[in-house]
């Protein structure tokens, strides 16, 4: 049996979003959250952040969810670790090109804070 998730690093620009989602997979979760406001703060944080799982907004300015993930994954430390992305765009096309991506699962922002924290873990216990 794999090792629990237990720490995320979670990209969001929005100071507003990303506050709601820290606190709700940290007090409904029970989760660890690194939270970052960019991309490049995100590969900042990521050597040191120790993540199980990386949820990232796929529109951010300068460097989006995607370029992220790529500039995440030249990381020793989040080559491999499993992604979620979540986004307002959620149209098929979109979601199988971040499946292809590797992502675990595509979340529907606005979300629910109250329903995120079994979203992420739903995703995490079927990625195998």
């Amino acid at each position: 049996m794999s090792a629990p998730l237990c720490r995320i690093l979670y990209v969001e620009d929005q100071p507003d979003i990303r506050l709601v989602a820290k606190m709700a997979l940290e007090v409904v979760g029970k989760f660890t959250v690194v939270a970052c406001a960019s991309g490049q703060e995100a590969l900042d944080c990521a050597p040191h952040a120790s993540a199980d799982l990386l949820l990232l907004d796929v529109m951010m300015p300068g460097m989006d969810g995607p370029g992220t993930l790529q500039a995440l994954r030249q990381l020793p430390a989040t080559a491999d670790t499993p992604v979620i992305f979540m986004t307002a765009k959620v149209q098929a096309a979109e979601v199988a090109l971040y499946k292809a991506m590797g992502a675990l699962e595509v979340i529907s922002k606005p979300f629910d804070p109250m329903k995120l924290s079994d979203q992420i873990r739903q995703a995490w216990a079927a990625r195998a």
